[in-house]
């Protein structure tokens, strides 16, 4: 079973700056990343419309941006 999980969900090893932010980031970007590629996959389908794919992806984009923010992704609280 973790095969068949690892296959429709696989995460792909980190290479950036290693801090706690960073990597939770990054596994919040890769979650983003699988729930699009669902959405438009539902969409090419027919079982999404348009309309209810793009507002989906919406809602999932805030959420990540909001992540990036309460993280403090791109800020250097020590530069003057």
């Amino acid at each position: 079973m973790a095969d068949k999980s690892q296959f429709l969900y696989p995460h792909i090893r980190y290479h950036g700056e290693v801090k706690p932010e960073n990597l939770v980031f990054n596994a919040n970007l890769q979650e983003f990343s699988q729930r699009v590629s669902l959405i438009c996959g539902l969409e090419s389908n027919g079982k999404l419309t348009p309309n209810e794919s793009f507002l989906q992806i919406k809602a999932l984009w805030e959420d990540l941006q909001r992540s990036k923010e309460e993280l403090g992704i791109g800020q250097n609280p020590f530069q003057a």
